[in-house]
C-alpha cells in the first residue's frame, strides 16, 4: 500500500475524533480566545523516521477546513530531538481539539516507521524484502501497515479477503494440505495466489505437489531454511517467520527466502516521542 485513500483515511479519523471529542471539547469551548488564529509548531523529541503527516493534516482539517498545516520535514525522513514536523495555523479551539489525536496518530506511525527501516537496512544487500502480517491494532489496520511501506518494507494481506492463506488451523479442519489447497483453489478467481503455512519439509513437499504459489516456512531453524528453499526454487515464492528479530534478520535472508514476515514491526514498535507548543 503505497500512500492514504482520501476517503477511507477520512472515516477512520471521524471514529479516531469522535473517540476523543465524545460531546464536546469541556475545556477549550469554554475559554476566552477561543476562536483566535493562533500557530503552533509540532516537534519531535526522539529520533527516528517520521511518519503520519497525512493523517494529521486531516485530523484538523475535519476540525475546521481554515487550518492550514505547513510540512517542515518530508514523510519517511529521519528526525532527531529538536526536529520541527510541522506547523499547525487556525482558530485555537480547532488547532487545540485536534492536537491530541494528531499526535497520537503521528507518534505511533512513527515508531513503526523506525523499526522497519531499521529491519530493513539490515538486509538491504539480499534480495529478500521484509512485510508485515495481520498482527495490527484494531482500527488502526491501514494506518500502521501505512507506516511499514514509509518505513521501507511490504505490505502482506490487508485481511483475509485479498489473498487465501491456509494455516495450521485451516488444515486440521481440511484434514490434510492437499484437501484444503485443493478445495480453496475450486473456489477462488484464479488470479488469487493460494500460500500455505509448513513446518517441515514433508509438509513443504505436500504443499509444492498440492500447488501451493507461495510457502510460509514457519520457525525453521537455518540449515532447515535453507534446505526449504532450494526445495521450493522455481516452484513457488518462500516466506519465512517466526520470532524474526534485528539480531538474526540477515543470517534469515541469507538462505535465500524471498520474503520474511514480522509482526514485530507493529506490535513491539515503541511510540516517538513529539509534542504540540502553541507559539
Amino acid at each position: 500500500m503505497k500512500g492514504l485513500d482520501p476517503f477511507v483515511l477520512k472515516d477512520l479519523l471521524k471514529v479516531y475524533l469522535k473517540e476523543d471529542l465524545g460531546h464536546g471539547d469541556i475545556t477549550t469551548c469554554h475559554l476566552p480566545g477561543k476562536e483566535s488564529t493562533v500557530t503552533a509548531v509540532i516537534k519531535a523529541k526522539d529520533h527516528g523516521v517520521l511518519a503520519g503527516l497525512p493523517a494529521v493534516s486531516g485530523v484538523f482539517s475535519l476540525l475546521d477546513p481554515g487550518v492550514k498545516i505547513e510540512a517542515l520535514a518530508d514523510e519517511g525522513s529521519a528526525m532527531v530531538d529538536g526536529t520541527e514536523i510541522a506547523r499547525v495555523t487556525g482558530p485555537a479551539l480547532a488547532v487545540l481539539r485536534g492536537e491530541r489525536t494528531a499526535l497520537n496518530i503521528l507518534q505511533r506511525l512513527s515508531g513503526i516507521a523506525t523499526i522497519t527501516r531499521e529491519m530493513v537496512d539490515l538486509i538491504a544487500l539480499t534480495h529478500t524484502r521484509l512485510v508485515d502480517t495481520r498482527k495490527t491494532t484494531p482500527g488502526l489496520r491501514l494506518l500502521e501497515k501505512y507506516a511499514v511501506t514509509v518505513g521501507g518494507a511490504c505490505n502482506h494481506r490487508m485481511g483475509l479477503y485479498d489473498c487465501a492463506m491456509i494455516k495450521d488451523n485451516h488444515i486440521k479442519v481440511a484434514g490434510s494440505i492437499q484437501a484444503a489447497i485443493k478445495a480453496v483453489k475450486n473456489a477462488i478467481p484464479f488470479t488469487a495466489r493460494i500460500e500455505v503455512e509448513v513446518t517441515n519439509l514433508k509438509e513443504l513437499e505436500e504443499a509444492l505437489q498440492a500447488g501451493a504459489d507461495m510457502v510460509l516456512l514457519d520457525n525453521m531453524d537455518l540449515a532447515t531454511l535453507e534446505q526449504a528453499v532450494g526445495q521450493a526454487r522455481e516452484k513457488a515464492l518462500t516466506e519465512a517467520s517466526g520470532n524474526i528479530t534485528p539480531q538474526n534478520i540477515l543470517a534469515v535472508a541469507k538462505t535465500g527466502v524471498d520474503y520474511i514476515s514480522s509482526g514485530s514491526i507493529i506490535h513491539h514498535a515503541v511510540w516517538l516521542d513529539m509534542n504540540m507548543k502553541i507559539l
